[in-house]
């Protein structure tokens, strides 16, 4: 803006001098604003930004005569010789003030002519406090759902949501999205994700694979429900089913061994063997039979050592094969609204309870095996020539035993369900494994 003078100017002083501040603009562009001194003032302006002090000298390699004369007249000496020019600032400085070109010294001037500088810190400052406020839908995420603020924090720290949104503005509005998404999970009743992602983030594509989106939508489902990590086709759609989304309906099965109720499951019980039931067979034609106990294995090495040894005979089993599945979760559902009591077994370890406290969340059972008793027996008859597996992986309750997640956290000692196939097998009514 322009500076106000105490008076009229003198008659026959010619025009007033154009000044920004205090800043003699005219005078200044002749002085430092020619093209021959650009590299100056950028010199200048580059300190100003980094928040470096205006002293010492800067120098150019190979400068033309125009540069060299160009000092000259601004410094009232002779440029020197040498392959290259140097330039003390606080020379430069001192002729600005003296003449009153810009009293204010260097860097009012190069502000001047170059417009106003931020500090790199100061950028810096502000694009953290914009990426901080880009992640603000974790906070709130995670003050209605506290389970996921490990997933929240690690989010944070390993730069996902920046990768997938690149600007703040974009990443608040993908995590918005993605944090809308998980609030509403595990949907219950399952629902097809398409129908899922048109009813929380307004458009059936938005979790379509490949998408921001159903990056970080996957990666806070995995941390909800303890699936491993992997990739490809199927594994998504494990991920999507184990909280109640569907890609379609016949990726989501469960295994079973002697349920009966359907033609086909009568004839697979007759012969003793596995059936494998989808979610569209039990959500399309439920089946009306339930037993009065069912027991529920996680690993598909019992169910089979079931079939071998009982057949026909073993009573009703099915088998998780992992983290529930939708088709698991509608199956059992159904059979617990039938009247049967279930009954759990599974890994000891934290990821066994990790599914084991998946599937309580969404249907009631029982510990079938599965105590801190029953852990601590099975240490105790653990096989010495067969070296302990050292128990690994995030800590978790077991709201079902409370001792049992003290119990490994004591031993630090995994004893996976395998290893406990004989007293299983006993309880389901066949001889131990080598018995007659």
């Amino acid at each position: 803006m322009g500076l106000t003078h105490d008076g009229p100017a003198a008659p026959g002083a010619g025009p007033e001098p154009v000044l920004h501040g205090t800043v003699d603009m005219p005078r200044l562009r002749r002085l430092l604003g020619v093209p021959e001194l650009e590299w100056l003032v950028e010199r200048v302006r580059g300190r100003l930004v980094a928040g470096q002090p205006l002293t010492g000298a800067v120098s150019l390699a190979d400068p033309t005569a125009g540069q060299r004369s160009a000092v000259e007249r601004l410094l009232a000496r002779a440029p020197g010789g040498g392959r290259s020019l140097t330039v003390r600032l606080e020379a430069v400085a001192a002729v600005l003030s003296r003449s009153g070109v810009s009293p204010d010294g260097l860097a009012a001037a190069v502000t001047a002519l170059t417009g106003p500088v931020t500090p790199l810190a100061r950028i810096r400052a502000e694009e953290e406090a914009a990426w901080d406020r880009a992640h603000t839908p974790l906070d709130a995420l995670v003050r209605d759902r506290p389970e996921l603020a490990a997933w929240a924090a690690r989010v944070r720290a390993d730069g996902l949501a920046r990768r997938l949104g690149r600007t703040p503005d974009s990443v608040h509005t993908l995590l918005t999205g993605v944090c809308a998404g998980l609030r509403a999970l595990p949907a219950d009743p399952a629902v097809s994700l398409a129908a899922f992602a048109a009813r929380v983030l307004g458009s059936a594509h938005a979790l379509d694979d490949g998408t921001p989106e159903a990056t970080l939508t996957l990666s806070g489902i995995r941390a909800l429900t303890g699936v491993a990590d992997g990739s490809g086709a199927e594994w998504r759609r494990e991920v999507w089913a184990s909280a109640g989304v569907l890609k379609d309906e016949l990726s989501s099965t469960v295994l079973t061994l002697s349920l009966r109720g359907t033609p086909a499951l009568d004839w697979t019980a007759g012969q003793g063997e596995p059936a494998v039931l989808t979610l569209r067979q039990l959500t399309r034609r439920p089946f009306s039979v339930a037993s009065p106990v069912v027991r529920i294995c996680e690993n598909p090495t019992v169910l089979a050592a079931a079939a071998d040894a009982l057949g026909p005979d073993c009573p009703p089993l099915v088998c998780l094969q992992g983290q529930p599945s939708a088709a698991a979760l509608a199956l059992l559902r159904h059979l617990h609204g039938n009247g049967s009591a279930l009954h759990y077994h599974g890994d000891f370890d934290w990821g066994g309870l990790r599914i084991a406290g998946a599937l309580l969340r969404r249907v009631p059972w029982r510990p079938w095996r599965y105590s801190a008793a029953d852990y601590r027996a099975a240490l105790a008859v653990s096989d010495p020539q067969l070296p302990p597996r050292p128990l690994t992986g995030v800590r978790t309750d077991s709201p079902w035993d409370p001792d049992l997640a003290g119990a490994l956290a004591e031993a630090g000692i995994r004893v996976e369900e395998e290893r406990e196939l004989d007293l299983l097998l006993a309880d389901l009514g066949g001889a131990p494994r080598g018995g007659p």
